[in-house]
């Protein structure tokens, strides 16, 4: 069944830090640790130059004039200048020596952070299912992203700064020891009691870190808990509780927090103390050295110049010690996360066969145990068969463990003892290559992606890339390096700007047979019109399909020519560019096109600086102000004694309960001061309540003729005067162009509902719907649809429309075998009867095991296995098991 394939198991990831480090990037630690070594004799030099500045240039008391050296001869000036430069040119090779170590050692930590942020992902899509119930989303998340950010920088450091630092404190005081060992020993005296002290109290932070980092992981856990059921929080009124939780939460982390901050300023203090009392030494020994006349001027400042900057890498290596013990425990930490009980072979998941034909022969489960993680019997010691190309039902109450078989079959968990044999082989040894592609499985509450319905429709045909991705050579130079940094860091080069899709898998020759494949499967699971209503609501791009948008110009026509129906045309007041729209806002009528971005949001129209000019050049101004009054005194009339949720504030919808009795004492004042002591904000709620009356629907009478006739003159200032900087802010109406800001409906329609219209979006959506037929336009609607991006999670579809999706989805890649696990339970009787009667005939030949809701559906299938309590207590044909005392019977009865 595996195509040869012979699969050798590994665990994989080292749990050490340094174990880690050295496996994937021991070449770069190694000539880090070789430039610091090398950097040594430059930086002794630095430092001993400036006494020869001093002592052998400047006073000069043992230089005799003019110095040879490498047959040049130098006066005093001269060698002066001379040492300088060697000075400077030192202080530029240091630098450099710094500069190169750094960049190198950032590149291998931030290529090692990658490689194992990569290395921790792909354990996750490793993890069995059960794993996934003990650990949380947000759990997971804070480890791979913010736990890890700090490992980046320890990685690159791990041995090449204390060589460096080490190294640099070494050479410092090798220096200082040639210069006066009294002075120097007394200089660094206090130092072994430092290295003893701080460790010890950095241990103890590094303790309060990993609570920290503990109570931080809860914390994510339970705001993703909180997101996740905020709809229960809503509905039971829970708000204070869980803010009261979550306040504890963030206590506990305060607590550590600043338990942490004062032993690391404990740790500062003593640091700093015991520096400052090098240069106290330096000043009271050798100055009294230098007074004596035992030590020369110059020696005494190149040492405490030296001094000085012994303390930096000394503090370097005492933060070294702390980000190392705090980079030990979040690696051991993340990784023995990453490491649950049951973690699947790396070779299951990336090993690919020669060939992936379709498999057959007979599924054979043999004393098959599942146990979950506290050691409770889901699947009891139990045994079945069937041949693969068989419609076989699995039914049984709830708990008798029958989804948890549908997904052992499905490959989705690996059994805790027993064996599932394929034609022989046990499916655990064959990799996803072969069950991914060749087994389709849809549980009772199916996954859908953030992206589009196409993208998601597809996704079960993403095996491997079949065509590279075009590129100029520029963009493949670029890419080229992409790749050549994923290698060096262990992550995947396979291009995702490729086409992944494996036509062949859907029996589709290229991406036009593919659209139809993808259309049949959507019409099989009753979602076809689910995606013309999306597609309805989609746009296209006129400028990249300018023959599809000239077609839908001519549904607009076609549908105009339904107008002459009076029933119809007293449904729908069109666009007319000379012609106030009484069912629009005022505001739309003020810009007759539809917004692109946020510069024109209808919402916030009275607080654009360009909309306001406009209303000045109309003299509408004061006239939109006393139209917002009259409103705002209205509403306050009507709704001051309604209580919130009337049907009035649902007729004014741009009216809150809760704004009254802030327009109470707006109007107020202005009955007190007149409408010139409006200002500001207040005149943006004003102009704001005018620009969201339609006449049609409101029916306040406050827009006569005459304002709608000095309205149509504000759209044309609004159109001529747009500033170039707006110019692509509003698409315009025109009555022969097509808008591509708005959605193919309203292109068609190019008008407004008429308003208290019963049934009125039923009728016109009809009417459209028969221009789109009698045009041929259905399948590019549809298409259109397919790019309708669904939501986070699908968010944006209902659930039965995830689940049609999720079925369609495992029907396209065309399976051999299809794993239904109540996928068709939440959708209403009738879409269940249409669809299982489609998927008995699609898979007639191909095997079908569907987990029933109803055990009574199971006369279709050519086999039932009845479960309970763990075990499949009886299995044959429907016939053989339907009678009196069997298991069948009991469940079909209970119904």
């Amino acid at each position: 069944m595996s195509g040869g394939i012979v699969l050798s198991y590994k665990w994989g990831m080292e749990t050490g830090v340094y174990r880690y480090i050295l496996r994937y990037s021991a070449p770069q630690q190694i000539a880090l640790t070789l430039l610091a070594v090398v950097s040594y004799p430059f930086l002794y030099g630095f430092y001993l130059l400036p006494k020869e500045i001093i002592n052998g240039a400047i006073e000069a008391e043992a230089t005799a004039f003019p110095v040879e050296l490498l047959g040049f001869r130098f006066a005093q000036l001269d060698y002066l200048y001379l040492l300088c430069g060697l000075f400077l040119a030192l202080v530029a090779i240091n630098q450099g020596f710094k500069y190169a170590i750094n960049v190198y050692r950032g590149r291998t930590g931030e290529r090692m952070l990658r490689r194992l942020r990569y290395a921790l992902y792909a354990r996750l899509l490793r993890f069995p299912l059960p794993a996934f119930r003990r650990t949380s989303q947000g759990e997971v998340i804070q480890m791979i992203t913010a736990e890890t950010e700090p490992l980046g920088g320890f990685f690159g450091e791990a041995f090449s700064l204390p060589v460096f630092q080490g190294g640099t404190l070494l050479v410092i005081l090798g220096f200082l020891l040639a210069q006066n060992p009294i002075m120097a020993l007394a200089a660094v005296a206090l130092y072994p009691l430092q290295f003893y002290l701080i460790p010890k109290l950095q241990r103890k932070v590094n303790l309060m870190g990993k609570e920290r980092v503990r109570l931080v992981r809860r914390l994510a856990d339970h705001i993703g808990e909180s997101v996740s059921g905020v709809q229960e929080i809503h509905g039971h009124g829970t708000v204070a509780f869980e803010r009261a939780e979550f306040s504890r939460r963030l206590g506990r982390i305060y607590d550590v927090r600043i338990d942490i901050y004062i032993w690391k300023f404990i740790i500062k203090f003593l640091n700093n103390t015991i520096n400052q009392l090098g240069p106290f030494c330096f000043y009271s020994i050798g100055g009294y050295l230098a007074i004596r006349g035992d030590l020369a001027i110059g020696t005494l400042v190149a040492a405490i110049a030296a001094h000085k900057d012994l303390a930096a890498p000394w503090k370097e290596l005492l933060a070294y010690y702390q980000r190392r013990e705090d980079a030990r425990i979040k690696f051991e930490a993340v990784t023995v996360k990453f490491a649950p009980q049951g973690l699947w072979p790396e070779e299951i998941q990336t090993a690919e066969p020669a060939t992936t034909r379709p498999i057959a022969g007979e599924i054979v489960g043999s004393n098959l145990s599942l146990r979950d993680d506290i050691g409770t019997a889901l699947v009891d010691g139990t045994a079945f068969r069937f041949d693969v190309g068989q419609r076989v039902a699995i039914v049984g109450a709830g708990g008798s463990g029958r989804q948890e078989l549908s997904q052992l079959i499905a490959r989705l968990v690996t059994p805790s003892a027993g064996s599932i044999r394929l034609d022989g082989t046990p499916t655990a040894d064959l990799p996803l290559a072969i069950t991914g592609r060749r087994i389709g499985y849809v549980g009772p509450q199916a996954y859908v992606f953030s992206t589009d319905v196409r993208d998601n429709l597809l996704y079960g045909l993403k095996h491997r890339p079949s065509k590279p991705a075009r590129r100029s050579g520029a963009e493949e130079a670029a890419w080229r390096a992409r790749v050549g940094e994923a290698e060096a860091a262990g992550n995947s080069t396979d291009d995702p700007d490729a086409d992944w899709i494996d036509y062949a898998a859907a029996a589709a020759d290229d991406e036009a047979a593919l659209t139809e494949r993808a259309f049949e499967a959507l019409a099989l699971v009753d979602m076809e019109e689910d995606v013309y209503r999306l597609g309805l609501r989609g746009t296209i791009d006129p400028a990249a399909h300018p023959a599809l948008a000239g077609r839908f110009l001519e549904a607009r026509a076609a549908f105009r020519e339904r107008l002459s129906d009076p029933q119809i045309a007293a449904l729908v007041e069109t666009y007319e560019a000379d012609a106030y729209n009484d069912n629009a806002t005022l505001g739309e009528n003020l810009l007759f096109g539809t917004p692109v971005g946020d510069a024109f949001d209808m919402n916030r129209l009275a607080e654009s600086a360009y909309v306001l000019e406009v209303l000045d050049r109309a003299a509408l101004t004061d006239d939109l102000l006393e139209i917002g009054r009259q409103v705002a005194a209205l509403m306050v009339e009507l709704f001051a004694d309604l209580p919130p949720g009337h049907e009035f504030f649902e007729q004014y919808s741009f009216i809150g309960s809760d704004d009254l009795p802030e327009y109470r004492m707006l109007l107020e004042r202005i009955g007190r001061d007149g409408m010139g002591s409006v200002r500001g904000e207040e005149r943006t709620k004003l102009l704001s309540l005018s620009f969201m009356l339609a006449p049609a629907r409101h029916r306040l009478g406050l827009i006569d003729e005459e304002m709608k006739r000095r309205m149509l003159e504000g759209r044309r200032l609004f159109a001529d005067n747009l500033p170039a900087a707006l110019s692509g802010a509003v698409e315009f109406f025109a009555d022969g162009r097509y808008n591509a800001a708005a959605s193919l409906q309203d292109n068609i329609l190019f008008g407004k509902l008429t308003y208290g219209r019963a049934q009125a979006a039923a009728l016109v959506g009809a009417r459209i719907g028969e221009v789109i037929d009698s045009l041929g336009l259905r399948p590019a609607v549809m298409e259109v649809g397919l790019d309708y991006r669904v939501g986070i999670g699908g968010a944006r579809l209902s659930a039965a429309q995830r689940q049609k999706l999720a079925i369609a989805r495992a029907v396209l890649k065309r399976p051999d075998l299809l794993v239904l696990d109540e996928a068709t339970a939440g959708l209403d009787g009738p879409s269940q009867a249409r669809i299982l009667d489609r998927l008995l005939e699609e898979f007639a030949g191909r095997g079908l095991v569907w987990v029933l809701h109803r055990a009574s559906l199971a006369d279709r299938f050519d086999r039932v296995l009845a479960m309970r309590d763990g075990k499949v207590v009886e299995q044959g044909s429907f016939a053989e098991l339907d009678r009196d005392g069997s298991a069948l019977r009991a469940l079909i009865g209970a119904e």
